[in-house]
């Protein structure tokens, strides 16, 4: 029998996502597996029951007791009372943020996957949903910094007067902080960026940021990519460089998160009342408890004329792009553990084994050791040359000269011979036809190959002295000059045609909006 995947609506105040898209229906489907989406849950992410049974889903009221759950936010102990006994459960968890969810699933004989526990390496990143909500969520701090401002943040020059852009400072360049970079950055705004990972840099410059240091050398690189604890020395530095900043710019985004803790206090009161009457700040760790000190999870305060924006819901704002790419992650993920008819959990695998909570009610057993490569296979060195075979490599380049020396003395007693007995006007012919075949050769065969495209103009112009050339033998009489010389016209269009369009496809990578939707130039 198939196994039956259950997707249930979201009961979180203000979820509006869905673990669920037709497009995944579809796969799942295609997959053998069955599909059970509760009534209306996909309704406030654009995915209606009606499309959704359209793609194959079946309509229920309840889907707690499928054998695979999928859901977004992590379930109430109330929710966890429904859930079938030995099901699995995928979901954000956060165990440190809902004491007695752990004991709750265990007590169901859940095996559990948290997605946020997936690891943040290369195999697994069409898996990871954390990454895949922190771009929308950075995105979409942008907006509502834009919406709530009071100016442009893209220069203008009006009649009624200009404004210059708006200056905004983004602290953490992770996945969410080089996503709201790059939406300031396309409204035109100035930003500036601060990370305590050195490797933040160069990304944040390739957006065209400027990146902020502070004099104290430190390294934040965490584990799986994540941002650590900063000693006090390094805090205190950092607290000097928001002052400063605080004074220029109009707009602050914080993203700074360490996994595992409260999200560290970055911009205290002092800092926030350093900024302009009419300034922002877009708290995107308040959930978390916050980055600012003023900020109210969930709500938008002003403090002396600065508004302190708290969603917690940034992901869910943009439900239908987020819901899709929720749901294309699980997609990818269930892939790791299906097998068959069956859904099976395999312990080796280095994707899912870090994200299991529990295993059938209880811890997950240690994974088991990988084998052990095999040594790198080591080309054995070619035999050293015999003497015979290096004095045959001596001899090579006499061969070669003794070779060119025997043909260019044919060639002269071809040429003596067809100067005997043939034409005079032949002679003359071929003569002209060896010197256009050298120069041929040099001009194609002579120039680097790094050339050969620009050179198409040159074999244009050759082509078209060609073609007059061999326009002026075709006379009213059929012999064998007029059929030499149609063939000449002919190969030489050929050639032009050729040159033309190949010139032009290369100068079509070179536009900034190609005729085929390519962009060519820098993307």
């Amino acid at each position: 029998m198939s196994s039956i995947v259950g997707i249930v609506k979201e009961s979180f105040p203000g979820e509006k996502r869905v673990a669920i898209s037709v497009q995944a229906v579809k796969a799942f489907r295609r997959s053998g597996l069955v599909v059970r989406v509760e009534t209306a849950a996909g309704a406030a992410a654009s995915q209606s029951d009606e499309a959704l049974a359209a793609a194959g889903a079946e309509i229920v009221s309840n889907a707690w007791d499928a054998d695979v759950v999928l859901k977004v936010r992590p379930p109430t102990l109330e929710e966890v009372s429904r859930l079938k006994h030995g099901a699995i459960l995928v979901s954000l968890v956060y165990p440190d943020r809902n004491p007695g969810l752990i004991d709750a699933l265990a007590a169901r004989g859940a095996t559990v996957i948290a997605l946020e526990k997936i690891p943040r390496i290369t195999r697994a990143q069409k898996m990871d949903v954390l990454s895949s909500m922190a771009n929308l969520a950075g995105y979409r701090a942008v907006i509502e910094a834009a919406a709530h401002s009071q100016g442009f943040f893209g220069p203008q020059v009006t009649a009624a007067g200009s404004t210059p852009p708006a200056k905004v400072l983004v602290i953490g360049a992770g996945v969410a902080g080089l996503a709201a970079l790059g939406a300031a950055r396309a409204l035109g705004a100035e930003v500036s960026a601060f990370d305590t990972r050195a490797a933040a840099r160069e990304q944040v410059e390739s957006l065209g940021g400027k990146f902020l240091t502070v004099a104290l050398t430190e390294s934040g690189e965490g584990q799986g990519g994540y941002a650590k604890g900063m000693s006090p020395e390094f805090i205190a530095a950092e607290m000097d460089l928001f002052r400063a900043q605080a004074k220029e710019v109009d707009v602050i985004i914080t993203t700074a998160l360490v996994p595992g803790s409260k999200a560290p206090l970055l911009l205290p009161r002092d800092v926030v009342e350093a900024l302009k009457p009419g300034s922002l700040v877009v708290d995107m760790a308040a959930e978390q408890g916050g980055n600012c000190e003023l900020c109210q999870p969930g709500a938008v305060v002003e403090h002396n004329g600065v508004k302190i924006i708290g969603f917690t819901d940034l992901a869910s704002r943009m439900a239908s792009t987020a819901t899709r790419f929720f749901a294309m992650n699980l997609l990818n993920l269930l892939a790791e553990i299906t097998v068959g008819d069956g859904v099976v959990i395999a312990l080796d695998n280095e994707v899912i084994h870090p994200a299991l909570l529990l295993y059938n009610g209880g811890p997950p057993p240690k994974m088991p050791p990988r084998p052990a490569a095999p040594p790198p296979h080591k080309r054995a060195l070619p035999p050293p040359p015999t003497a015979k075979a290096q004095q045959q490599e001596i001899m090579r380049p006499t061969r070669i000269a003794w070779g060119t020396n025997l043909a260019g003395f044919f060639a002269i007693i071809a040429f003596f011979v067809l100067g005997r007995f043939a034409p005079a006007e032949f002679l003359r012919h071929s003569t002209v036809f060896v010197l256009a075949c050298f120069v041929g050769w040099q001009v194609v065969w002579s120039v680097t190959p790094a050339l050969h495209t620009p050179l198409m103009s040159v074999t244009n112009a050759i082509s078209g002295i060609i073609i007059i050339g061999g326009i002026l033998q075709v006379g009213t009489q059929l012999n064998a000059a007029t059929i030499i010389g149609l063939i000449a016209v002919l190969l030489a269009a050929v050639n032009i045609a050729g040159g033309f369009f190949v010139t032009n496809r290369m100068l079509r990578m070179f536009h900034r909006d190609a005729p085929s939707g390519r962009k060519g130039g820098r993307q």
